[in-house]
């Protein structure tokens, strides 16, 4: 097994017009460190994207999914951070694992429901503004994007396998 690959969820949750983003300003050496970014995270040993993404959710929100959808996979190819395949999701659809202190505190970074017309204007990484596009303008059911980074400079960004955006 490769150890510069990796299986990862993110999810954008939404409710009345916003996401729960993450602002990834807690942990050192991080490579998201000071972007908003949806919920998510790495794969564990035997998990499928549903599993990791159910527990990911719930144990950096506190929320429990209750329905969900598949939307994308995104290819990240990074000269830094080696190759990571992103399982996107969508859910608008979710209750508090405990209703008296819903939204948990994360140790990732602060947790802030973020309009989405006003998330473009926050610092996130410059794949996120495809695929949030793909999410919600284009409406996409199900999209394969390859999106090749150096440093933090997006270089390649190819839509199922064929259009090329950047």
């Amino acid at each position: 097994m490769n150890l510069h690959m990796r299986n990862t969820t993110l999810c954008y949750i939404e409710q009345n017009g916003k996401y729960l983003m993450l602002h990834r300003v807690k942990k050192q050496n991080d490579l998201n460190q000071d972007k908003w970014i949806g919920i998510g995270g790495k794969f564990e040993e035997g998990e499928s994207p549903e599993e990791c993404l159910l527990r990911e959710v719930r144990e950096e929100t506190g929320l429990l999914l209750q329905s969900w959808e598949y939307r994308g996979i995104v290819t990240f190819v990074s000269d830094e951070w080696g190759t990571e395949y992103m399982h996107l999701f969508l859910s608008g659809d979710f209750v508090p694992e405990n209703p008296e202190i819903g939204l948990r505190q994360c140790d990732e970074g602060v947790l802030e429901w973020i309009d989405r017309d006003e998330l473009l204007g926050k610092p996130i990484w410059e794949g996120d503004r495809i695929f949030l596009r793909l999410l919600r303008e284009e409406n996409r059911s199900f999209f394969s994007l390859k999106l090749r980074y150096a440093g933090d400079t997006l270089e390649v960004a190819v839509l199922n396998g064929r259009e090329k955006l950047v």
